[in-house]
This record gives C-alpha cells, sequence and structure tokens, in this order.
C-alpha cells in the first residue's frame, strides 16, 4: 500500500493523454528537470511580425535586441474553425505551421490558444452571451457545428511535423482566461460544471481523433482569483491537466509598477501551491506591459514579481506595432525591438542565469 504522499509523487510527469506521442513525454518531463535551472522566456507570434516588420525569415525582434531568440512561442489558432487561410491576428495558417516546425527543430517549446468564435451567437471569441456552452455540450444545439470545429483544429495539430518527421509537442491552453467575464466560455456565463464538462469533451474528442501530441495547460486570468479555492474552482481534474497557468497584464505606472508585482506573485504563490498539491507544472502564460515605458519592468518589475518560485516559463504578448483599430490607435507591443528606449534593461534581464533563451534550451535537453 502506497501513502498519498507516495501516490502524488508516482503522478508527477504523467500526462492526461496516456497515448501521447514519445515526444510530448519526453517534453513534460524535462520541463519538471529544467524548472530546477529557470524559467523560459516566451513571445507571441515571435516570428511572423514585429515593430514594422513582417515575414522575415529568421527575424524576432527579441533577437534583434539580445542575439538571440526566446525558448517559449506562442500561437493562436482562431478563425481554423472557419477553414481560413489566416487566423484572428492575421498569421497564415502554412506560415504558423512552417515557424511551429522551426522551432521544434531548434529545441524551442510552443505554445497554442485558442480565440474560437461563438458557435451560438455567429460572434467572435468575446461575444459572450449566456448558454453557449450548453450549446456545445451533448446534447446541445450546436454540439454537431461544434465538433467540426475541433476536427479543424485536430487536423492542424496532427498537421505539425517536425524535419525529423515526428508531430510537434504543444503546450495546449483551451478555453484561457476563463476566470474573467469576456469570453463565451467566461465564468460570469459558465457555471463550474458546465466547464469542467466541455473541458473534459475537448480533450477526450481530441484523443479519439488521433491527436496525442497535447500538452493541456489550465488557463486562469488574474480576474477573481484570490486563493487556491478560486483558482481551483473550474479545475477538471488531474486525468486532464497538465499544467497550471494565469494571465495578467501590467497597467499603468507609479504605485501601478508595484501593484503588478506584489499582485502577481501572489498569484504565483496561490497557483504554486495548488500545482504542488496536484503534481503540475505552472507558468505564466501571458502578461507584459504594453510598450514597456517603464526603464527597469524587466530587471525590477517583472523579475521580483517572480521571484524564486520554479514557474516553467512566462510569455510577452506580441508586437503588433502601430494599431489603428486601438481605442485610442497607437503603438501595440510588449517586448522591446531595435529601436526601444529601454531596451538595455531587456539585454541585463537576458543575462541572469535564470531567464533561459534559446540558448539554453535544444532539442537533445527538451526533446530526447
Amino acid at each position: 500500500m502506497t501513502t498519498n504522499q507516495e501516490e502524488k509523487e508516482i503522478a508527477v510527469g504523467v500526462l492526461a493523454d496516456k497515448n501521447a506521442t514519445a515526444q510530448t513525454v519526453t517534453l513534460y518531463k524535462n520541463l519538471f528537470k529544467l524548472r530546477e535551472k529557470g524559467y523560459m522566456f516566451g513571445h507571441q507570434d515571435d516570428l511572423a511580425y514585429g515593430v514594422e516588420w513582417k515575414y522575415e525569415e529568421g527575424r524576432s525582434d527579441v533577437k534583434d535586441v539580445t542575439g538571440d531568440y526566446p525558448a517559449v512561442y506562442g500561437w493562436d489558432i482562431g478563425r481554423i474553425e472557419n477553414n481560413a487561410d489566416k487566423n484572428l491576428d492575421g498569421v497564415p495558417f502554412d506560415k504558423m505551421r512552417q515557424f511551429i516546425k522551426e522551432v521544434y527543430d531548434r529545441g524551442g517549446v510552443n505554445t497554442i490558444s485558442w480565440h474560437v468564435n461563438n458557435p451560438l451567437s455567429g460572434g467572435d471569441s468575446w461575444d459572450n452571451p449566456e448558454g453557449t456552452v450548453a450549446s456545445v455540450l451533448p446534447g446541445g444545439s450546436k454540439h454537431e457545428v461544434y465538433k467540426g470545429w475541433l476536427d479543424n483544429a485536430a487536423g492542424f495539430f496532427l498537421s505539425l511535423k517536425g524535419s525529423d518527421g515526428n508531430l510537434v509537442p504543444i503546450l495546449y491552453r483551451p478555453y484561457h482566461e476563463f476566470t474573467g467575464d469576456w469570453f463565451w466560455w467566461c465564468k460570469n456565463t459558465t457555471s463550474p460544471e458546465q466547464f469542467k464538462e466541455l473541458w473534459k469533451f475537448t480533450v477526450d474528442y481530441f484523443e479519439q481523433k488521433g491527436v496525442h501530441n497535447l500538452i493541456y495547460v489550465y488557463n486562469t486570468s488574474d480576474a477573481n482569483v484570490k486563493t487556491k479555492a478560486d483558482f481551483l474552482e473550474y479545475y477538471p481534474g488531474d486525468d486532464y491537466v497538465d499544467m497550471m497557468s494565469f494571465d495578467v497584464y501590467q497597467t499603468g505606472e507609479g504605485e501601478k509598477l508595484k501593484e503588478y508585482t506584489d499582485n502577481v506573485h501572489s498569484l504565483i504563490g496561490v497557483m504554486q501551491e495548488a500545482a504542488d498539491e496536484h503534481g503540475k507544472l505552472t507558468a505564466i502564460a501571458e502578461t507584459g506591459y504594453e510598450a514597456i515605458p517603464y526603464e527597469k519592468w524587466w530587471t525590477e518589475t517583472l523579475t521580483n514579481a517572480i521571484g524564486d518560485y520554479k514557474i516553467s516559463y512566462v510569455l510577452l504578448w506580441r508586437n503588433h506595432g502601430w494599431n489603428e483599430y486601438m481605442n485610442p490607435p497607437r503603438m501595440h507591443y510588449y517586448a522591446p525591438y531595435s529601436g526601444h528606449a529601454h531596451k538595455a534593461d531587456f539585454v541585463e534581464y537576458y543575462n541572469q542565469d535564470r531567464v533561459l533563451f534559446q540558448k539554453d534550451v535544444t532539442k537533445e535537453n527538451l526533446y530526447q
């Protein structure tokens, strides 16, 4: 007979998908080892575009500043449900597929979110009337439609192959930021029971479709999360989750900088306690400070926010550049670029021992 502690230790490193590919299993186990060394730095759409450039081979704003690529790369498959050629941010799926291959080939890590449209209303992710989740569950009016959308996503996941011919492992975070009130799957329109059923159905459906290269990431926002009970209220169970994470953004200057540091540090503590009890990895799946106006945001604000916690990665949101559709229109980016006024602090951050970039991860130490 084993003790509860022994059972917990046995569960560590065991994926939700018991038929996961060898590379996916190996990556997951190696991520537990890697967090003892430090945490990986990531950036959304890093290879696709940056401030004042788009689709230049081998280019990256992060690389322009540091001479090195991120270790983690974020992508989004919103609009795959429509059989569109491009995602909701205008990135062609063919190019995304190639970028993901490049990342895997050099030993980086890919993570994917899905701003999936609302199948009930016909609107986008942010159109969030009550009843949408119920409509896509088994027996719901849009269940068959939603299965077709999942088929499209499954086809994309199964098309992601490296030069070695193996499927590329993906850190997949479905229904992200559900503790907020802005998406159709968020808690203001969805009960814990409905959310858990949706999550489990999605995982089971992908497995039935032969998708075995996903590491499933439970991803709250910072909204409505103060305690471990808040964080775990919608948790679908250890058999359906591999990693825990949250999204949080810096807003405002002055005292807002310290508020961000204190808030993030507290959130990591809540998440880490939950993750340790359930044998899961942790991450800050999205964060950033738009335009990074504070000159020490990297080495002070973000560094102090993470502290000594052993998370797997932190991912900065995308470098769109000038965005005329925002209100008001403005420069919209979260990682420094070659002309940024405070890029020196990012270089200092890059040189910290605990912050891991591409130079610190290889295909040999993550996938083999």
